[in-house]
């Protein structure tokens, strides 16, 4: 990992083109941004206005900001898909550059590998500090990390090889094989077609053949057969990217997008009501609503900001996008809520003592994007 201060590029994002070719699209950007600015926290102070205000609606937000204990969906279940899906987007810009600047194909292989070891390697230490390597078997190694790399890495290699139907025929059999699997594959005391939180067919893989730690103890929905559903949203962002990356209409690009993502939705609802939604199983009904809902979010930011061109309004989310592994993993080794405390506390104290926590949670947010925007600014983007 390092700071590319010529390039610009965050990690995983779309590479800048020479004029001749699709220039960099700031949506991405922006969206990645969005997204991260979630997958990291920022949202906590909308979960913690919950029951404060008396507005139903900001109490459904705040419940929209947290997981379902299992079966079932809420709009945090679609962070972490979102930024797999991005990822696959990203990958078929760069990768595209890539091959038009004359790099081979064992080249970018390399380089997609690194990328996943590094991953790896930062996700045991996100989710392990203090990390203790001489006990190895408390040790999780099932991460989001660790994930984004591994599904970048198998984009990569489909991406290289096969054409975009290809890669939609390799999605639609990886899901059709992992439905069959966990509705087929008997567990040991529990059978076939067991769904519920112990009796699942991953939960016994993965106290099976996951070493060290399990994240809910009779399972991990970062570990081993999770991983295969997971890749198929990377893979989709590639074909929505190597869309984007072509010279059709804007309005065409808009276009398919949008019947694409309402196709995906539409199949992951009639789907789950047999193999239901859920985000800890990583079911293929999840899947496809997610990759559903990622075309959407994709097509509304591409339209709004690179087609019709509102762009100003997007600047708060580049430049979180443009850092994504830095507010990642800053918010997971700096105290932002203490040292807002003590910056701001003398100001929010007045307010009533259930508020403290929300303006707590604000200054958090401020404190974190100021940083990336000195980073911005001294145009400091860490590139792994």
């Amino acid at each position: 990992m390092y700071s590319d201060t010529k390039t610009g590029a965050a990690a995983l994002s779309v590479q800048p083109e020479e004029a001749a070719k699709p220039k960099r699209l700031l949506s991405i950007d922006a969206l990645r941004g969005f997204d991260m600015l979630l997958i990291a926290g920022g949202g906590t102070f909308l979960e913690r206005m919950e029951g404060k205000t008396g507005l139903p609606w900001v109490d459904w937000i705040a419940g929209q900001l947290t997981h379902p204990a299992w079966h079932g969906f809420t709009f945090y279940d679609f962070i972490f898909p979102l930024f797999l899906f991005i990822a696959g987007v990203s990958l078929a810009f760069s990768l595209q550059s890539g091959l038009e600047n004359g790099l081979s194909k064992p080249v970018l292989y390399r380089k997609a590998f690194r990328r996943w070891m590094i991953l790896f390697l930062l996700g045991i230490l996100d989710k392990n500090i203090p990390l203790d390597i001489f006990d190895p078997a408390n040790i999780r190694f099932g991460t989001v990390l660790g994930r984004i790399g591994l599904a970048s890495f198998v984009a990569t290699l489909l991406f290289l090889n096969f054409t975009w139907k290809q890669r939609l025929l390799w999605v639609a059999a990886v899901l059709v094989a992992y439905y069959a699997a966990l509705f087929l594959i008997p567990v040991p005391g529990y059978g076939s077609g067991d769904l519920s939180f112990e009796g699942n067919l991953v939960a016994w893989f993965d106290q099976t053949f996951m070493p060290g730690r399990l994240l809910q103890k009779t399972y991990d929905e970062n570990a081993l057969l999770t991983q295969f559903p997971a890749h198929c949203l990377a893979v989709l962002g590639t074909v929505a990217g190597e869309l984007l990356r072509s010279r059709q209409a804007d309005r065409t690009k808009l276009t398919y997008l949008i019947v694409s993502g309402l196709i995906s939705i539409g199949l992951g609802l009639v789907w789950g009501q047999h193999f239901p939604i859920n985000k800890h199983l990583w079911s293929s009904s999840f899947i496809l609503l997610t990759a559903g809902m990622g075309l959407l979010f994709l097509a509304l930011f591409y339209g709004i900001i690179d087609v019709l061109g509102y762009r100003r309004w997007s600047f708060f989310f580049k430049v979180i996008g443009m850092n994504s592994i830095v507010v990642y993993l800053a918010y997971r080794f700096i105290a932002f809520d203490h040292t807002s405390e003590l910056l701001f506390a003398g100001f929010y104290k007045y307010a009533p003592e259930q508020w403290h926590t929300v303006f707590q949670a604000l200054g958090s947010l401020l404190l974190v994007w100021t940083m990336l925007y000195v980073l911005y600014r001294n145009k400091i983007f860490v590139k792994i």
